[in-house]
């Protein structure tokens, strides 16, 4: 604990700066610019359509978390920060792994950093980035294989051509605590580099749980003359934590008076991975109106889970059924994407094409092995009493045996091309058109069966945007996508006869929207949509028969409002209105069941205001409406409302600080889950300290 007490003191000199730096990508080359308080709201994205556009003429739903923002808000989590997004939630991921909902889709895998894909089941820290955008709406066009509901994106801090040093130091009410730092520094030459880096010790409410992780990423830039940048960078990160599942029900509600219980065993719970990821990109201008951008990730992944967990509501005897396993996975991703930009005139109507191409290759190696609770016979399933403590018997692990065991190796490959047209047509009509052709291999072998199974899909992914603009501050805009996801699943760790037999899923998004400059630096939009995804596999005729007949709807409308009301009092809110159903009945559930986890009603306010320039205060409401726990619609997880503050002090130019209050009520709630019987509780009021410094 002295040595802990030690590292804070010490990097209290150290934090965060406030040259935030903001990466915009301009005709294809990366200009890094620097600027005192970057503020709630981003006017462009190189993400959405491939190209800088401004999000005005994007025909598309998009939610920027911006640097300030993160901070602000305190937030470390995709769960946290998806929070105050309409239309999103943070799915529970068995304790083990970010997993999202977007739309009615859940998914483990849509996750990208600077647009390439980082679909590994892990947490992802955000100690290294400049900003996360959310992107609605399935879109095949701009990231691939699937997406279904839209995708989240890191968007990762480069090396600007300024020196500073900053970092930041902070403490919680649970004795947890973290430090973080990040160095810029021309080296001269053209070469600049970058250092970003953090480590950290969690504990929350949650009786025996414990975070450990850290992380490195050093960059550097080198400039391509006056033309480009080559940017290379490694990470290594690691994290160890109690993989927590939460709590049963009862009733067809989350069991109460169980908050703070551990449904777990201290030990073997737990979820432990390394990766380590080396990046490159480059853009460069060839003249003539022409860039050029590249990109490469490779990423090397090694994760163990292993976990007791609940799989029964609480019985009349008050005991819960209990279950175990203990997954391994490892794998490489090595993805290359080269895009070209070329912008012409063909008399009045102007074009920006983007001509691309992308190929990847994923190798896995996954194993399941399945707990049993005696030393001999192989009983997979034992009842435990309700009790806090909860104490489970012990387990032993043997591999090949019980139900979803798993040893299987598996490739993919992945061969893409793509056109895109934006065009505009004068000051008031623009159209977006693009297609995007994917040819995507998978062979898996199981390894416990001996046997080898594999299937090419050669898919066709559409976009049609577009975007009328009454004024320069205005736009309407109509919207059609398409998106596919091969039936191994997202993560394509499993393939048997019926899988390889079958044609992917598909996901159709139609949307309408409007976005509106209200002021330079306030921004409003709405966007009702309809997003169907069907080829879902469902029963067949024949009993034992899977047909592709099962279909799922989800509709809704969101409203977003970010940036500066005043210049002293910033904003970011959202309201969305959604419902999610099975239309037609899937291997999963009937037809009209709720999808779980999607509430009809989310609402998110927060606000910072600045009293001076050396005080401003934060207050944050979040309401989430009940929605299902699972697909089974049988338990009920009730709707909540809490509320957030915080309090931000400059002490010196270079120095400040703020202390971030969740829960300021002491609210209970459950904010997520797994299945009916794996339900996250919700935390007591706790306040996070964090000291900020900047040279």
């Amino acid at each position: 604990m002295r040595i802990r007490s030690i590292l804070v003191i010490a990097l209290m000199g150290v934090s965060q700066s406030a040259l935030a730096e903001e990466m915009l990508e301009a005709d294809g080359l990366i200009t890094v610019t620097a600027t005192r308080d970057a503020g709630y709201q981003v006017k462009s994205t190189g993400t959405a359509t491939r190209t800088d556009t401004p999000l005005l003429d994007v025909p598309q739903a998009i939610n920027v978390l911006t640097r300030q923002r993160l901070d602000d808000q305190a937030l470390l989590s995709v769960q946290d920060a998806l929070r105050y997004v309409p239309g999103a939630v943070g799915a529970q991921g068995e304790g083990n792994r970010d997993q999202i909902v977007l739309r009615g889709n859940n998914s483990t895998a849509d996750f990208f950093v600077d647009g390439v894909r980082d679909d590994v089941q892990v947490f992802r820290d955000f100690y290294n980035i400049e900003r996360l955008e959310i992107l609605k709406g399935s879109n095949a066009m701009t990231f691939g294989r699937g997406g279904g509901g839209g995708v989240v994106n890191r968007v990762t801090k480069t090396p600007g051509d300024t020196a500073f040093y900053a970092g930041d130091a902070s403490v919680d009410t649970w004795g947890g605590w973290r430090m973080g730092g990040d160095i810029n520094q021309p080296l001269g030459g053209g070469v600049t580099a970058r250092l970003n880096a953090f480590t950290e010790t969690g504990f929350n409410h949650r009786d025996t749980y414990r975070l450990d992780r850290w992380a490195v990423n050093p960059t550097l830039a080198f400039a391509l003359g006056t033309r480009g940048t080559l940017v290379l960078g490694y990470e290594h990160a690691r994290d160890d934590r109690t993989a927590d599942r939460g709590v049963p029900s009862v009733a067809g509600r989350p069991v109460t008076g169980f908050r703070d219980t551990f449904f777990g065993d201290a030990v073997i719970n737990n979820s432990l991975y390394n990766v380590d990821a080396l990046t490159l990109a480059a853009n460069y201008d060839l003249g003539e109106n022409v860039t050029i951008r590249h990109r490469t990730r490779f990423a090397d992944y090694d994760k163990t889970y292993s976990n007791v967990f609940v799989v029964s509501a609480v019985n009349a005897a008050s005991q819960v059924a209990i279950e175990a396993y203990r997954d391994d996975i490892q794998r490489q991703n090595l993805f290359s994407q080269t895009d070209i930009v070329w912008k012409v005139s063909t008399g009045s109507i102007d074009h920006v094409v983007l001509g691309g191409v992308e190929f990847g290759r994923q190798t896995s190696d996954t194993q399941r092995i399945n707990g049993f609770f005696d030393p001999v016979i192989n009983t997979a399933r034992i009842n435990v009493g309700l009790a806090d403590p909860f104490v489970t018997p012990p387990v032993f692990f043997r591999s090949g045996l019980g139900s979803g065991a798993r040893d299987n190796r598996g490739r993919a490959d992945i061969a893409a091309g793509f056109i895109q047209d934006q065009i505009n047509i004068g000051d008031h009509v623009q159209i977006l058109a693009g297609l995007r052709y994917d040819r995507f291999t998978l062979t898996v072998d199981n390894r416990l069966t001996a046997t080898r199974f594999a299937r090419t899909d050669n898919l066709w992914s559409p976009r049609l945007g577009l975007v009328l603009k009454p004024a320069s501050s205005a736009s309407i805009y109509a919207s059609y996508s398409r998106s596919y996801l091969p039936q191994s699943g997202d993560q394509f760790t499993n393939l048997d006869p019926t899988l390889a037999a079958l044609e992917p899923e598909r996901f159709e998004n139609i949307e309408i929207g409007a976005k509106w400059d209200i002021t330079p630096a306030l921004n409003a939009s709405i966007a009702v949509y309809q997003l169907t995804r069907d080829n879902t596999r469902a029963p067949g005729p024949v009993a034992g028969q899977t047909v592709l007949t099962g279909t799922q709807r989800s509709r809704g409308i969101e409203l977003s409002l970010d940036g500066k009301i005043t210049d002293h009092w910033q904003v970011q809110g959202g309201l969305a209105l959604q419902e999610a159903r099975i239309r037609t009945t899937t291997v999963n559930a009937p037809a009209g069941r709720h999808v779980p986890l999607v509430p009809e009603f989310q609402a998110s306010l927060w606000n910072r205001y600045d009293v001076s320039d050396r005080l401003g205060a934060g207050i944050g409401i979040v309401h989430q409406g009940k929605s299902f726990a699972g697909i089974s619609n049988s338990v009920v997880k009730p709707a909540y409302t809490r509320l957030d503050g915080a309090l931000f002090v400059r002490l010196t130019e270079n120095l400040d600080a703020q202390v971030n209050v969740e829960n300021i009520f002491n609210t209970g709630y459950f904010p997520t889950a797994h299945t009916d019987n794996n339900i996250s509780t919700g935390g007591p009021r706790a306040a996070r300290f964090t000291v900020r410094a900047r040279f």
